[in-house]
């Protein structure tokens, strides 16, 4: 069984974390984020560490103390260092390009995609080919890529597609002649 919801969290120079009402404010250079903490969850903070205690044991207690804790530090990660995903365009013809803020994809439909970025997500493109999505905000840089990679996903049989830049495409061998 995992401990991980027992480790302190170590809160880096450049971060500053406060707790206000149940909801745990973490600033730093890439931005501002917050998370409200349940009631059966108690924070301390200390000079550079933030504690999580459970306030009773109970198997849903146990499992969401082990979940707040990765949150924080995910939280205390992004607002530091950030997080990014890349992805990459394979196929005749695909494009991606920026339009102010949006994303604009030609994958091959006769229309072309625009995706719009939500706040304090920043969208990249490094190429035609490639989209680098970067954010304090792990979660939604997660669920941007996602969407991104659905507008077209990676077929299995020549492999064209929206893929992420380090994902592995199982190829399946075409039809045999007669």
């Amino acid at each position: 069984m995992s401990r991980i919801g027992t480790q302190p969290i170590p809160i880096p120079s450049k971060v500053k974390v406060s707790l206000h009402d149940r909801i745990l404010t973490t600033t730093g250079p890439q931005g501002d984020l917050q998370l409200e903490i349940p009631n059966s969850l108690t924070i301390l903070i200390k000079s550079s560490q933030l504690i999580l205690h459970k306030n009773r044991v109970h198997q849903i207690v146990k499992a969401t103390h082990g979940l707040y804790r990765t949150l924080i530090n995910n939280m205390i990660i992004g607002v530091n260092q950030g997080f990014s995903k890349h992805l990459i365009l394979r196929g005749v013809g695909y494009r991606a390009q920026m339009n102010n803020k949006d994303l604009v994809l030609n994958v091959g439909y006769s229309h072309i995609v625009t995706i719009v970025p939500p706040t304090n997500i920043k969208i990249t493109t490094l190429n035609n080919l490639e989209i680098v999505v970067s954010g304090p905000d792990k979660t939604l840089v997660g669920e941007l890529s996602a969407q991104i990679r659905g507008v077209k996903p990676p077929e299995p049989y020549k492999g064209k597609g929206i893929r992420y830049k380090q994902e592995l495409i199982n190829h399946k061998i075409g039809k045999t002649g007669k």
